[in-house]
């Protein structure tokens, strides 16, 4: 790594690498709940809207006691809609809420509610493993992305997860481009997870990208 691209890693890392799942409230670890969680804000964060309202919905979700699939799929649809509302994310709240509650519902009825047992079922492979989350309503690519780039810091096996959002923020400030040299920039799977949520940060701002690059100089 050189000078210059240690000083960005460095600054992205401080002042953009938390993750959404840190966020969210999700405290990541290789178990049942957490992971489930992290789906359920992979969902909310795949439709066209802002990752910080994804994010506060998750959270409602997670408060009002939804945070495992039993309870997700328990909650009435009118419940699910009300904690997604007093987290602002009414434009999808009740097509949202109808997703959840049958992902709820696939996950306990195949894989016993534990997304280990997917893992299992793929291989450890990334791409197989991303086919199966698009079987989820409201997981389709983009999701099973948001969905891989954080959980690689509980999961090893799926690491390096840098996708295109991730690579192009990258590019934007001047660091590599492929996925590998990009992985080698990170000492463990918790840093790469977290570099990879600053690198999504900075693909959609030109302004984090100015303040990063400015700080690194």
């Amino acid at each position: 790594m050189g000078k210059t691209e240690k000083a960005v890693v460095d600054v992205l890392l401080d002042r953009y690498g938390r993750t959404f799942a840190r966020e969210a409230g999700i405290k990541l670890a290789d178990q049942p709940k957490p992971l489930y969680q992290l789906l359920v804000l992979a969902t909310l964060l795949s439709a066209r809207i802002s990752a910080g309202v994804a994010v506060a919905g998750a959270r409602e979700l997670f408060e009002a006691g939804y945070g495992t699939p039993k309870a997700m799929r328990e909650a009435s649809r009118q419940d699910r809609v009300d904690a997604l509302d007093r987290g602002h994310y009414v434009r999808y709240d009740e097509r949202t809420s109808t997703m959840l509650g049958m992902g709820a519902e696939l996950l306990l009825d195949r894989w016993k509610g534990d997304l280990r047992r997917l893992r299992e079922e793929a291989g450890g492979d990334d791409r197989r493993i991303a086919a199966l989350l698009t079987e989820f309503p409201g997981i389709g690519p983009t999701g099973a992305d948001i969905f891989l780039r954080e959980v690689q810091a509980v999961w090893p096996q799926v690491a390096p997860h840098l996708d295109q959002r991730v690579l192009e923020g990258a590019g934007k400030l001047g660091l590599p481009r492929q996925a590998r040299p990009l992985a080698a920039l990170a000492h463990s799977g918790d840093e790469l997870a977290r570099l990879s949520a600053a690198l999504v940060r900075a693909s959609r701002s030109r302004k984090t990208v100015d303040e990063v690059i400015s700080a690194a100089h």
